[in-house]
């Protein structure tokens, strides 16, 4: 020992701690070992000793930080003398200059305090400060007591040791350590304390609290406590080990085995890979299974992260809810069943569905939709969205700004009703976290907090009801528009938008979801989109609700989807709230807050329930103005951008454009006119290209680019015009009258009603693949006609047959394009003009066509579809229409000014007034004079 106080300080930071007796091996820094080498120097005996004092924080700036040790541990004024045995220099190869490069060993003397706390500055602790120091007083001997009860303790503590380890070698030691414990004499026992906390005890804080005892009796008693903390922990580690040893089964050693092999293998995949010219490697014949960090392979860790997720979920879903208590269920029974089961997989499939969807308990799945709908400005923006996304439909558009208000005021009033049971419910759990401090208030098992003067139940905070509007249905022909309102109003609502196609859906399971009793089941189409939207109030398109299958062996489709569209049926959970169970969920999912929005070509398939529903609205078409400023604002820049020109790089004129829309699509819709517009995109871009191949100058043909389509290209581009041949073949002709009609997919159009007169017996034949109805309409216009023969000029007198006088005749009625099925009572009128233009030689003109069915005494009822049908008169250039007196409103709410300043409309309430304005006022010879008529009675 040097007999001066002062030693230089060595700082050992965390986590080194050197005690008297043990060997410690520090890296340090080259500064604090060329210090360490000039105190070597100047040393006479060749090893000196230092002040080595435990730091309890890091004195690395950029070393991350380390919880602190606990609150006895002492200050950093107690360490060890410690001698420096050896100082070396670290070697790696083929490694950067490491951060320390010198390694010190040290042997503890003994304890130490300094007399002045230390300076913890990095800088001045590389220079070995010198400080006074005290020695404790020279060791005592401590009482017997103390000293068996420390042997006792720690032959416990090494016979645990002994029993606990598994090699030989170790056991020996062990043995021979628990020997020189026995025979250890007093004053020998706290040296023997020291060395047995340095060799077992392995936790930093106890070993700097057992280093901070100087007292001989005090430092015994501190070994003790921690030799029966270290037996604690042992002895319980130990049963632990054994419980879970017990308690593997066969399927779990199955799995640590599975696991094993897939560790294995992975690792043959890897020497595989890195052998070349072998089969399986990247240069071999065979084919590679991918290197060993394939995102592919298993992960033990990614699927405990998994399983930790699905857990976080589980835990966020509304206390006391029932998908909350099914998902706790499911849960406990996951962990009982193994890893490696089926089962297993079902319900955590089923579990990641359960948590997957976005219940209406998460705070935050209509705030963003709420603040939209507040907006003063909401219907503005609503409007601008409208006419951003479509042109024209006035009509449909005001009535879904009508449908927009009405959400607008049900979540407005929601919300001022929603404010005063929020805060009372508020105030209500503020008295009952005080209850149990209050000797006058009690909790009663219903809930409710009641104070001993009165009752005062807790009012449960209201949800938001859902606006129980109708379930709007847009009818109409395919490419007017119906999928993009949809998606118009998911935008105004600022909702996500999902969209379920019907369209051959035979099974109810689609709907409804399959039962959860086999591997493949899963839910329906409706929670599947709630899953994808991620929250409770998305707007659900129901696209062609019309092609949905009919009731079979697999269940009626058509009632399940009733059963989702119809508020009223499932309100038993909660008054205000309609659920409806999915039978792969199997926990009521909360549709009140879906916008629900269906789309139908025609209305003939939908079952009556289901269209009860409903509220039709109706999308016939487009005019020749409308597609025009569609194909202008709309289809011309996407099929530009689709084929990779710029705007700037083609223009088509207006005459062109009106060219195509005339000639080349005759539609409702505008579908054919977005692939004539695109067909004429395409043609430019080849041009474009090959212009740019040849350098900018003049192709193969000797023409140089041109950026603007004129009407000339057309038919160089499309081909001959498709309409041109019908607007020439439609003539006026005796027998031939034009009526008008909706065709099966929903466009209207004229179709020619052709009659002729054949050598006969006085019968009608009607042809055309006629349906019932239209064929009695046939046989009602030639019973009127036959009636009013004489009237009309056609015989000479009453009661003549004209036809069979004066010679006998058949009359032949045929409606062309005979493939397609045709009825309803809507053509009437065109068959007695026709029957009267066949038998008096008056014809009427081509651009006049009618619509409207007639009965016995020549009356004119109305008739449905008028859009359609004045739409498609339009397309096809006729000029005037004939349509019933009571279509007048159909025509003045629904008919387009433009259409109706182009077109002329005569409304007829009989047949009389239908023949003035078909064939002209006094063409026809008509006799009107009274008839006189005996009386028989």
């Amino acid at each position: 020992m040097p007999s001066a106080h002062r030693l230089p300080v060595l700082p050992l930071p965390l986590p080194f701690i050197l005690l008297p007796t043990a060997r410690l091996t520090i890296p340090i820094s080259r500064a604090l070992a060329d210090n360490i080498l000039a105190i070597l120097d100047d040393s006479d005996a060749g090893q000196p000793v230092l002040a080595a004092i435990p730091v309890p924080v890091s004195l690395e700036p950029d070393v991350a930080a380390v919880p602190p040790v606990t609150a006895n541990a002492p200050p950093p004024t107690h360490g060890v003398a410690a001698r420096v045995i050896r100082l070396a220099r670290t070697r790696i190869v083929n490694s950067p200059a490491p951060r320390h490069p010198y390694v010190l060993h040290l042997h503890g003397l003994t304890r130490i305090r300094l007399l002045q706390p230390l300076d913890l500055d990095p800088s001045s602790l590389e220079s070995l400060p010198q400080h006074a120091v005290a020695y404790p007083p020279a060791d005592t001997i401590p009482s017997h007591e103390t000293v068996e009860t420390f042997k006792d303790t720690a032959l416990k503590l090494l016979d645990r040791l002994t029993k606990d380890s598994v090699q030989a070698q170790r056991k020996d030691e062990w043995l021979r350590v628990a020997s020189m414990v026995e025979e250890i004499s007093d004053h020998r026992a706290a040296w023997m304390a020291d060395v047995l906390v340095a060799s077992v005890s392995g936790q930093y804080a106890d070993k700097l609290y057992f280093l901070a005892a100087t007292e001989v009796e005090d430092r015994l008693h501190r070994a003790t406590e921690l030799f029966v903390k270290q037996l604690s922990i042992s002895e319980v580690s130990k049963k632990i080990a054994t419980a879970v040893d017990e308690s593997l089964s066969r399927q779990q050693k199955e799995y640590f085995l599975r696991q094993q092999l897939a560790a294995i293998q992975r690792e043959l995949r890897s020497l595989n890979n890195t052998a070349p010219g072998q089969p399986g490697s990247p240069g071999g014949a065979g084919i590679g299974m991918g290197s060993s960090g394939s995102e592919l392979d298993e992960d033990e860790q990614a699927d405990a992260d998994d399983l930790a997720d699905l857990r976080k979920k589980i835990e966020a879903l509304d206390a006391g809810s029932e998908e909350r208590k099914v998902g706790v269920r499911e849960w406990r029974r996951l962990k009982r069943i193994p890893q490696g089961s089926v089962e297993n997989g079902v319900i955590r499939t089923y579990l990641e569905w359960l948590t997957s969807i976005p219940w209406p308990s998460a705070p935050a799945s209509q705030t963003t939709a709420q603040d939209a709908l507040m907006d003063s400005g909401f219907l503005t923006k609503a409007r601008a969205q409208l006419d951003a996304d479509h042109y024209g439909l006035e009509q449909i558009k005001r009535r879904l700004i009508e449908f927009l208000a009405v959400v607008r005021l049900h979540a407005m009033a929601d919300g001022a009703t929603s404010l005063t049971p929020i805060t009372e419910v508020e105030e209500s759990m503020h008295k009952l976290d005080n209850a149990s401090s209050n000797p006058d208030r009690a909790l009663v098992p219903n809930g409710s907090a009641v104070s001993r003067q009165g009752p005062t139940p807790i009012e449960p905070p209201k949800r938001r009801k859902g606006v129980k509007g109708p379930i709007l249905l847009f009818v109409g022909p395919p490419g007017t528009g119906k999928t993009s309102l949809g998606q118009s109003i998911a935008k105004a609502l600022n909702r996500p938008f999902q969209r379920i196609s019907l369209g051959g859906v035979r099974d109810e399971a689609e709907i409804r979801g399959h039962r959860r009793t086999y591997v493949a089941s899963g839910p329906g189409n409706i929670v599947q989109a709630l899953r994808k939207a991620g929250r409770s109030d998305p707007v659900i398109l129901l696209d062609e609700v019309d092609k949905v299958g009919h009731s079979n062996f697999h269940g009626d489709p058509s009632a399940a989807l009733l059963e989702v569209l119809d508020p009223e049926q499932n309100h038993s959970f909660s008054a205000s709230i309609a659920h409806r169970d999915d039978h792969y969920i199997n926990v009521p999912v909360d549709l009140s807050q879906v916008l629900f929005i269906c789309t139908s070509n025609t209305l003939e398939t939908i079952s009556a329930p289901l269209l009860d529903r409903c509220e039709v609205v109706e999308l016939s078409g487009y005019t020749y103005d409308e597609k025009m400023h569609i194909g202008r604002r709309f289809l011309l820049p996407k099929q530009i951008q689709a084929n990779g020109l710029l705007p700037s790089q083609l223009q088509i004129t207006d005459d062109a454009l009106l060219h195509v829309v005339t000639l080349y699509t005759r539609e409702a819709g505008v579908r054919s006119l977005e692939r004539a517009i695109g067909a004429v995109v395409r043609f430019k871009a080849v041009e474009w290209a090959e212009y740019l191949d040849a350098g900018g100058r003049k192709g193969e043909n000797g023409k140089t680019w041109r950026s603007i389509v004129e009407e000339s290209e057309l038919e160089k581009i499309l081909g001959v015009p498709r309409w041109d041949g019908e607007e020439r073949e439609r003539e006026e002709k005796r027998g031939v009258v034009y009526g008008l009609v909706v065709t099966g997919m929903g466009e209207g159009g004229i179709l020619p009603v052709e009659s002729t007169a054949l050598p006969g017996s006085g019968r009608l034949k009607l042809t055309g693949s006629l349906g019932d109805v239209i064929k009695e309409s046939g046989e009602i216009a030639l019973s009127w006609v036959k009636a009013h023969a004489f009237e009309l000029g056609i015989t000479a007198g009453r009661g003549i047959d004209p036809l069979k006088v004066p010679d006998p005749i058949d009359i032949h009625l045929h409606l062309p394009a005979g493939a397609q099925k045709k009825d309803g009572p809507s053509a009437g009128i065109a068959m007695t003009c026709a029957f009267v233009s066949l038998l008096s030689g008056a014809t009427v003109p081509k651009d006049i066509a009618m619509t409207g069915e007639i009965t016995l005494r020549g009356r004119v009822t109305p008739v449905g579809g008028i859009r359609m049908k004045v739409l498609g008169a339009h397309r096809a250039q006729i000029r005037k229409v004939i349509l019933p007196w009571a279509n007048r409103k159909d025509v003045e709410h629904d008919v387009s000014p433009e259409i109706r300043r182009e077109m002329q409309f005569c409304f007829v309430r009989t047949i009389d007034e239908v023949l003035d304005a078909a064939f002209g006022r006094g063409t026809l010879g008509w006799k009107r004079e009274a008839v006189l008529l005996e009386s028989r009675l």
